[in-house]
């Protein structure tokens, strides 16, 4: 048995080839087309250089900024925080009748934390649950950035809460966390547009990420178990770190294998 968990743990530490592999898997019960793809950070502003010396050029701009992923907004929201009669916060859509998204539906996605788990009694938090699990066969921390390589003409009342994890040992779902510091200011995301940024270490930090698109398999299930909801049983869940590593299978990272581009992709006019 120690023998066993001293090989899953000299397999995690070992690395192999100059690219690591991390998995996604968007695990949506529905509406899942509305979730788009984790994908490489890639300018679209870069106008062709007319210097030798120009930004676009500095091969450590380059290299600084291929090392993101951006994960894009789902939705268009527009939002106000607001008191209800018995005085507890919530939030206000301000579109109304005429919003993208159905009061119900908001509710299941969007929690408004106690002030007892704010940083500050004037800014509260809030969270919009996404179905996205990272995982990863090799040592592999991820962590989650504010989008700040793009420009908001119109900036959040706010900042995003970013947070940094082991995906190897650890996958869970993500969340976006905001902690809103202007309450006379609405919140307004656009679908589409960068949500929040993933950047990833690895033991040699030479070595580049590719994302690829994961299964949730039964052992990554009942893996993933053991990390749910701790943190409703104690307050330093990185003490459990060490025993997910020990129980963690050699293999967790299984890729969905695609089959021929579907009819809208080969642009037969059926859509």
């Amino acid at each position: 048995m120690l023998g066993l968990m001293k090989r899953n743990l000299d397999a995690l530490s070992a690395p192999s080839g100059r690219v690591l592999e991390v998995g996604w898997i968007n695990r949506a019960e529905q509406a899942s087309f509305m979730w788009d793809d984790p994908r490489p950070f890639r300018r679209t502003d870069n106008q062709e250089p007319k210097h030798a010396k120009a930004v676009q050029n500095c091969p450590a701009v380059a290299e600084y900024e291929a090392r993101h992923f951006v994960v894009t907004c789902p939705i268009d929201l527009n939002i106000a925080l607001a008191k209800d009669k018995e005085g507890r916060l919530g939030v206000r859509d301000l579109d109304g009748q005429q919003s993208a998204v159905g009061s119900r539906q908001l509710s299941k996605m969007l929690t408004v934390n106690g002030p007892g788990q704010w940083r500050h009694p004037n800014r509260p938090l809030i969270q919009l649950l996404t179905p996205y699990y990272f995982i990863a066969d090799e040592v592999c921390w991820m962590n989650q950035l504010p989008p700040y390589l793009t420009y908001r003409d119109a900036p959040w009342p706010g900042i995003v809460v970013g947070g940094r994890l082991p995906v190897h040992i650890w996958p869970r779902a993500m969340t976006w966390a905001f902690e809103w510091h202007d309450q006379s200011k609405p919140l307004q995301l656009k679908r589409g547009e960068p949500w929040f940024l993933l950047r990833f270490e690895t033991n040699d930090p030479r070595r580049h990420i590719r994302l690829v698109e994961a299964e949730w398999t039964p052992e990554l299930e009942q893996f993933s178990n053991g990390a749910d909801a701790v943190t409703n049983y104690q307050r330093r869940t990185w003490s459990l770190f060490k025993v997910a590593a020990r129980r963690r299978p050699e293999k967790l990272l299984r890729k969905v294998k695609r089959g021929r581009p579907s009819f809208a992709e080969e642009g037969d006019g059926s859509f």
